[in-house]
Order: structure tokens, then C-alpha cells, then sequence
């Protein structure tokens, strides 16, 4: 299977790292950098609906940036406010308390380059939800391929609906703003995570069509 790199990915992603156990996962950092897309964003939900959490980049001097070289700036102070929405949103989940501590580290020190940071954000999320596949960074890039055939680089994406691909349906949870807001599909797996703790497992199985 064949990734991009993401932040802290939503579910749909999650869902195609569920059935990869014990197999080797491919996450691509030879592609170009793109703006609006998953690669240094993420969507969770608070008292005040679906908020988005972007990591803002340095501004290199190609026009070009291949993925495994994009730089992380340190303007907005955006550590502080990710880890403080994160806080306030799920601070009341039923285990936030439990992962808090694997995730503030994260957000403690300046970060350098935004695929290391990612992989190892998703690393994290994959043993804390009991999931074993096996991430490793592409040797080279690969010419786009299908679903089919197993790449998934240019269908997870948040302006493409994830309906359109078959083998993901959204399995409802509980979330701790759902009277609010109702249920919110294919937020970042944090969100999962922090409402359902080690029955996320499960919810990712069920989400495989």
C-alpha cells in the first residue's frame, strides 16, 4: 500500500492502515509539496463544531518542494494553539487522559522537517489504537497508480468525498459533542482515539468495505 504523508490523518486513512497488519505500508515523501491537503492539516470537533488544525511551512526557494524536505516554521506560536484546541476539544473524551501525555511531547519543541514529524505522529496512532502495520518512507518516487492496485495518494484527500471510494463506509462512534452537532464522519484518528480508546480497532475493521 501507498500513502502520502499526512498530520494526524483522519479515519479514512486509518481505515486502509487497519487491514496492512504485519505488512509493510509505504508513505510517500518524494512527491512535491501541496497546499490544502492532509499533508500539514487536520479536522477535529469542539464545543463549536469542526475545527481545522494547520501546521504552517517554510517557503523554500524552489517552487518545487519535494515532501521529505519541507520545513516547519515556528510563526503563530502553532504549537501552543494545536495543543491547547486539542486540549479543549477532547479534554473531556472518556481516555484523553490516558494518551495525553504520549501526545503533548509533541508539541513541547520546535519541529524541523514535517514528514518526520507526521510519520511519527501516525507511528504513535497506530500502536495506541493496536494497529501493527508497517510504515516505511518510499526509496524513490512512484508513478501514480490505482486503488486497486493499492495507492491511495490521490484519493485520501479533503476535497475529495470519501463516498466515492467503495471500500470505506464511516462507521459511527460515540463523540462528546455528537448531541451538539450530531455525528461528525472522518475526522483526524485523534478524535476516534480520545472517544473510543481501544475499541478504535474496531471501528477502523468495521469502516473496511
Amino acid at each position: 500500500m501507498l500513502l502520502s504523508s499526512a498530520y494526524l490523518p483522519p479515519v479514512w486513512y486509518f481505515s486502509k492502515l487497519a487491514l496492512c497488519d504485519g505488512r509493510e505500508v509505504r508513505i510517500e515523501q518524494y512527491d512535491h509539496y501541496l497546499k490544502q491537503t492532509y499533508r500539514n492539516r487536520c479536522n477535529i470537533v469542539g464545543s463549536l463544531g469542526v475545527q481545522s488544525l494547520t501546521i504552517p511551512v517554510e517557503k523554500g526557494n524552489e517552487a518545487k518542494t519535494l515532501m521529505r524536505d519541507v520545513r516547519v516554521s515556528e510563526h503563530g506560536n502553532w504549537r501552543h494553539l494545536h495543543w491547547n484546541a486539542l486540549s479543549s476539544a477532547y479534554s473531556g473524551t472518556p481516555f484523553f487522559l490516558y494518551y495525553e501525555d504520549d501526545f503533548c511531547k509533541f508539541y513541547e519543541h520546535p519541529v524541523r522537517f514535517l514528514f518526520d514529524f507526521n510519520l511519527q505522529l501516525t507511528e504513535l496512532l497506530c500502536r495506541l489504537a493496536g494497529i501493527q502495520p508497517v510504515l516505511k518512507p518510499t526509496d524513490s518516487f512512484q508513478p501514480v497508480g490505482t486503488p486497486e492496485e493499492g495507492d491511495f495518494r490521490e484519493v485520501i484527500h479533503p476535497k475529495r468525498d470519501y463516498n466515492l471510494d467503495a471500500s470505506f463506509r464511516p462507521v459511527p462512534y460515540y463523540q462528546v459533542f455528537r448531541n451538539k452537532h450530531g455525528f461528525v464522519p472522518n475526522l483526524s484518528m485523534v478524535d476516534l482515539l480520545f472517544n473510543m480508546g481501544p475499541e478504535s480497532i474496531l471501528v477502523l475493521h468495521e469502516s473496511c468495505c
